[in-house]
């Protein structure tokens, strides 16, 4: 079967076609036709070997999310049958809980083999059926983006009446944007870009503030809010944004802490963080289980993802991968097989 792999050395420019042989599903095992993939900014660091000894060894199939087609089930696997459109789960053996030191040796696209392939073997418990209605395009965008803004979210206990505001308009910020307004919060989104703000009021954004129009734009927060802060921050650019996000905090709010885009390290005012009573929270995907639940709420509310106008094909994963780093975007990045 065909397959996209980084070999001979790590870098993006060392992604090629490949071939690996073909599989059958034994007992407990599901076997899937890839259908398509969506790329998140880790798959960009992990070209780098930027996470150490957790990225994986090459050749290293790469990217984490995708969606396909059960083709074939072995011996004793009833929570899928053929035909049914499924996700493989970013973290395979993360079913249930926090999170734990071990499930990072089963995260696809390092340190396993990713998405990035015709045909995809799999244990029963680590696919995910994907939302009522929608196409494979559409389900391979949730595994890492969309999960994660779903812990950020509803891990924050987020309700309504509750203000919400999440930074950029890639695929996290922007599902945490449609799962805040599920809720009933008011959504305040940042971004440098006037045109991605008046789009993203489409996925749930009630306000949008320029942050190179308003560089301390948690002062615009605060006057959107009547004075106060918000209860949530879903903060994903990092060193250039964290002091901001501690200015525009409630007291008692809570930092979700995702992405480190401008920088991962930043001077903290802890000052500020003890006498406010700010909640500091990191967050890195969900289980298998509350994947599940996120698919109940998208069901329920009917929701669609945000992808970018842009698509790329199968041999094209590396431009895909570039493509994020720049930052042009919105929504996002997906590859159709």
């Amino acid at each position: 079967m065909k397959v996209m792999e980084m070999r001979d050395a790590w870098g993006v420019e060392h992604i090629k076609p490949g071939t690996r042989p073909e599989r059958v599903p034994g007992p407990g095992e599901v076997l899937v036709k890839m259908a398509a993939a969506s790329v998140n900014f880790r798959d960009f660091v992990m070209t780098r070997r930027g996470y150490g000894s957790h990225s994986g060894e090459l050749p290293l199939i790469p990217l984490s999310d995708g969606a396909g087609t059960v083709s074939a089930v072995g011996p004793g696997v009833t929570r899928v049958k053929p035909g049914d459109l499924v996700c493989p789960a970013f973290a395979q053996h993360w079913i249930a809980g926090t999170m734990k030191e071990e499930h990072r040796a089963g995260m696809l696209g390092g340190m396993l083999d990713g998405v990035m392939q015709e045909m995809m073997l799999l244990p029963q418990a680590g696919v995910v059926k994907a939302p009522k209605g929608w196409s494979a395009l559409e389900a391979a965008t949730l595994p890492c983006a969309a999960l994660t803004a779903w812990s950020a979210v509803i891990g924050s206990g987020v309700k309504a009446g509750d203000a919400v505001v999440t930074q950029g308009t890639g695929g996290v910020s922007l599902f945490a944007a449609l799962f805040a307004k599920m809720q009933g919060a008011f959504v305040i989104l940042t971004s440098s870009s006037d045109e991605k703000l008046a789009r993203a009021k489409s996925f749930g954004a009630d306000l949008g503030i320029n942050y190179r129009t308003h560089p301390e734009w948690s002062r615009e927060t605060r006057k959107a809010l009547g004075g106060r802060g918000a209860d949530l921050i879903v903060e994903l650019g990092g060193a250039e944004t964290l002091d901001q996000s501690l200015r525009a905090i409630r007291t008692s709010g809570t930092l979700a802490m995702i992405g480190v885009l401008s920088g991962a390290t930043a001077a903290l005012n802890l000052g500020r963080v003890v006498t406010q009573n700010v909640r500091l929270q990191g967050v890195t995907l969900g289980s298998r289980n509350a994947f599940e639940d996120m698919v109940r709420a998208i069901d329920l509310h009917g929701v669609k993802p945000p992808i970018d106008e842009k698509r790329y094909a199968f041999e094209e994963v590396a431009d895909a991968i570039r493509a994020i780093a720049t930052g042009r975007h919105f929504g996002k990045i997906c590859i159709e097989f």
